[in-house]
């Protein structure tokens, strides 16, 4: 599924992920900015947000977020996150995002939705679209998204989601969305005539996705912090622009229109690095399959990656040596797949040569994988349980998406149905 839109839980540790308690007013400015927006002026933004920075402060654990409150009156705190449908999920998806989630759906109330319609921001074959939506959920759930815990649906299936972008659109200052990093880099490899208008309003869909469902925590990857800042930027103007006293004297209860969301922040160092160049991200994007390694892939084609991925020529093998990017990668990959801690992989590889270490890696790898391979054959093999599934996820995330929906209608003073 090209990439992950909230991107990714991503853990190396054992340590449970932890999240931010008190989020600054995204880009460093507050709740004045919202008062007088004419008054501050694009590069005062730019200042202040460089000054600021989007800062991921780590000072609430799991047990304490979900411990909040008197547990009589406890109200489970709520999660989302998308993926896209490329229906092809590998080592990185899994083991910096996949494993946490489920993880996770324990201890919150959890909603995972596969984004289709953000895979149609650049070009796509529209034959194999509907396929890859399916096999992209059919593979979260072989990782073990428990539909008991997890609402698990496909985006457009909650027509909200297109409704309430077009709302927030309205209020949506151009220039916010044109400073967007992923738009510019993105438009300029395609060129302006292979670029639609979707791509620069992505992140106002991924504003709706989120603030839909009056998420609590978001999580986020190093390529996705600046979007969940202007989802942040824009829940507080909306809230400043429509809630509070003019949302109740159109007859709304008043307040805020949109919970701010926090976002869920990984560990350090918590990334899958490519198999052919450890500096860079495990990703569905670069061109050679050779760089990563996929969920469903056959353990002969496994072996064969691992075999010829990209190593070096220092004397056994160690961690978070900066001249060795590769063999760190290694190492943590082994870690993750082997359930060891990272003492007990230093110190079992640390005199070992690649030709020792290589297979032991492969094995690990397919071991870890095969239960999944086999709970991915059953799933889709059976469309009916699929499709029950996809529809029981929709219709309970449209039971909250609704609320919110109507909520701003009224509150920018539409005609109520």
């Amino acid at each position: 599924m090209g990439r992950t839109v909230f991107s990714h839980f991503l853990t190396l540790s054992n340590s449970s992920p932890r999240f931010v308690s008190s989020f600054r007013t995204c880009g460093g400015y507050g709740r004045k900015y919202w008062k007088r927006p004419a008054t501050i002026t694009q590069r005062q933004v730019l200042d202040r947000r460089n000054s600021a920075g989007f800062r991921c402060v780590c000072s609430v654990s799991i047990t304490e977020s979900a411990a909040e409150g008197n547990s009589s009156s406890f109200v489970r705190k709520r999660i989302v996150s998308g993926v896209q449908p490329t229906g092809s999920i590998h080592l990185g998806n899994y083991l910096g995002a996949i494993k946490n989630w489920i993880s996770l759906q324990n201890t919150y109330d959890t909603l995972f939705f596969i984004v289709d319609l953000h895979a149609i921001t650049l070009p796509y074959d529209a034959k194999s679209l509907s396929k890859a939506t399916r096999d992209t959920a059919a593979i979260y759930l072989a990782c073990g998204v428990d539909t008991s815990k997890a609402s698990v649906f496909v985006q457009s299936h909650v027509r909200a989601h297109v409704e309430l972008m077009w709302l927030l659109s309205s209020a949506t200052p151009v220039g916010w969305l044109n400073r967007m990093i992923q738009f510019k880099e993105k438009s300029r490899k395609a060129g302006d005539e292979n670029v639609g208008v979707a791509l620069l309003t992505y992140p106002v869909l991924m504003a709706s996705d989120i603030l839909l469902y009056q998420s609590d925590f978001v999580p986020v990857g190093e390529d996705q912090k600046q979007h969940l800042e202007l989802t942040r930027e824009l829940a507080e103007r909306v809230n400043y622009l429509y809630g509070g006293r003019k949302w109740k004297k159109l007859g709304g209860r008043g307040g805020t229109i949109f919970k701010v969301p926090e976002p869920l922040i990984p560990p350090a160092g918590a990334r899958v690095m490519s198999l052919i160049d450890g500096t860079s991200k495990m990703s569905k994007s670069a061109p050679s399959d050779q760089s990563r390694i996929n969920l469903l892939d056959p353990k002969d084609v496994i072996a064969n990656k691992i075999k010829r991925c990209k190593t070096d020529s220092f004397p056994g093998l160690e961690f978070d040596n900066p001249e060795r990017p590769e063999c760190n990668n290694l190492l943590s990959i082994y870690q993750l797949v082997s359930g060891k801690t990272k003492e007990e992989v230093a110190q079992e590889c640390q005199d070992m040569n690649w030709g020792t270490f290589k297979p032991l890696l492969t094995d690990a790898v397919v071991d870890h994988l095969c239960p999944i391979q086999v709970r991915y054959e059953e799933i889709i093999s059976d469309s009916a349980y699929l499709d029950k599934v996809l529809a029981e996820g929709a219709t309970k995330a449209a039971e909250i998406a609704d609320v919110t929906l109507s909520n701003v209608y009224q509150a920018m003073g539409f005609l109520r149905r």
